[in-house]
């Protein structure tokens, strides 16, 4: 039986099972939040039809730009988190790729099969992919740069 020696090294350790916990609740808390971004005024009036303003959805006012830094910071913190630069990409993009699908299922029932695919639809949506693919690499490369030190 082969057995591979360490040489007095001692082995190496694994993420705490708490760091993983708290990444994905990120990356769910992201989810939601994505998610209830691409729901329209118009929906949210309906959903909510006691709210006094429904470009924020269903949050007030005041809370508005806390909740856009938390969609441009999460997927930042989502990298930083991440050892690996293909995990800290792909769990800062998960939320968008979510919420994107859940967003063109739902546009297909009213607008058709192919809004997917039409010129401007493409753009917007592979930009919002790249945004929160380079969010995640940022997040990343800042680990990273911290290590070094």
């Amino acid at each position: 039986m082969y057995h591979q020696s360490t040489h007095g090294q001692p082995p190496p350790q694994k993420a705490p099972r708490n760091w993983d916990r708290a990444v994905w609740s990120l990356t769910a808390l992201e989810t939601l939040l994505v998610s209830m971004a691409l729901i329209t005024p118009q929906m949210w009036s309906r959903l909510l039809p006691s709210a006094s303003s429904t470009l924020n959805g269903p949050f007030p006012a005041s809370i508005a730009p806390v909740i856009t830094l938390l969609l441009y910071a999460l997927p930042t913190v989502i990298g930083f988190l991440n050892r690996d630069w293909q995990r800290a990409i792909l769990l800062a993009t998960l939320p968008a790729w979510i919420g994107l699908g859940i967003f063109l299922i739902g546009a297909t029932f009213k607008i058709g099969a192919f809004y997917l695919v039409s010129a401007d639809h493409v753009t917007a949506n592979v930009s919002v992919l790249e945004l929160f693919a380079a969010l995640g690499g940022i997040g990343w490369l800042a680990r990273s740069l911290l290590k070094m030190r």
